[in-house]
């Protein structure tokens, strides 16, 4: 089964962090992203850029198109993990270990996914 792993945190306080400490930051990601890709078990990663470069499109009585993110939260989603696990129990390991590799405070949304078209070649109009 595969899970969704989104990762929300306080996106000012991760971009404002000293180059030096977001290197180490993503150093530790890597290794937990090491461990989940030798098991085979790592799907696609994403680390979103701010809030800021968003564009949402809203709907109404019509479509507007609007900058900037939908919602106004204290966390924003920064980015996600795809990861195959055998079950709930498995996938919030995998959470725990980010959760560990990652300094500040901030959530790990435990989704599972359900895959309408793996591949674009799957999808048939």
């Amino acid at each position: 089964m595969l899970y969704a792993i989104l990762c929300y945190n306080d996106e000012d306080a991760v971009w404002s962090r000293p180059k030096a400490e977001d290197d180490a930051c993503m150093a530790a990601l890597h290794t937990v992203e090491h461990k989940l890709a030798t098991q085979g078990r790592l799907g696609p990663v994403a680390r979103l850029m701010p809030t800021t470069a968003a564009t949402t499109l809203r709907k109404g009585g019509e479509l507007l198109v609007l900058d900037g993110p939908f919602a106004e939260t204290k966390e924003q989603l920064l980015g996600f993990y795809i990861v195959d696990c055998d079950g709930l129990d498995q996938a919030v390991e995998a959470a725990k270990d980010l959760a560990l590799a990652w300094p500040d405070t901030g959530a790990y949304e435990i989704r599972p996914l359900a895959v309408l078209r793996p591949t674009p070649e799957s999808f048939t109009g």
